[in-house]
């Protein structure tokens, strides 16, 4: 006869719960390679910190900016969103209240959608799907979009998918 231990549930560490998500992500992006293959760098997981370097105050670094979670690329429009331009403020973070709200005040310059009106939230909605996606490369997802607050994995995460990604030119 054959017996079994009972399996036992461990609490995971933050760093091995990270490991966990990053490693279901690349799962989940590399299993359908048809919906990323307009990507130009690999998907990744971004902590606050490693997106605050993305700031557009270093030469020769990409520019990345966060909206709902998800990391653009927004070195193209550099004269926008470079050192010293109008929408600097916007970047090397997730800026998902200051586009909804349409504004630059540094307390807008946040992920927190909370007390938002229903035309706010329809206007990022907009500006998301109809502005970044199709204009700028996704590169990677806030750790706020994967994870939970208590750090574990977000069962609902789901990449987002840029089937009419083009590059457009800025003005």
């Amino acid at each position: 006869m054959e017996t079994h231990t009972p399996m036992t549930t461990r609490k995971l560490t933050p760093q091995t719960q990270f490991f966990v998500v990053l490693y279901a992500l690349l799962s989940i992006c590399s299993s359908n390679e048809s919906k990323i293959k307009n990507a130009q760098k690999p998907v990744r997981l971004f902590t606050e910190e490693e997106l605050q370097r993305y700031d557009g105050s270093e030469d020769g670094q990409p520019i990345y900016m966060a909206i709902k979670g998800v990391v653009f690329d927004v070195t193209t429009g550099k004269e926008f969103y470079g050192k010293g331009a109008p929408y600097n403020a916007l970047v090397g973070k997730d800026s998902t209240r200051a586009v909804a709200k349409m504004s630059l005040d540094p307390a807008d310059l946040t992920y927190d959608t909370t007390g938002l009106s229903e035309s706010q939230l329809q206007s990022l909605e907009q500006i998301f799907k109809g502005t970044y996606k199709p204009k700028y490369p996704i590169v990677g997802y806030t750790s706020r979009r994967v994870l939970n607050e208590d750090g574990s994995p977000n069962i609902d995460f789901k990449p987002e998918d840029q089937p009419n990604f083009t590059i457009k030119d800025e003005f």
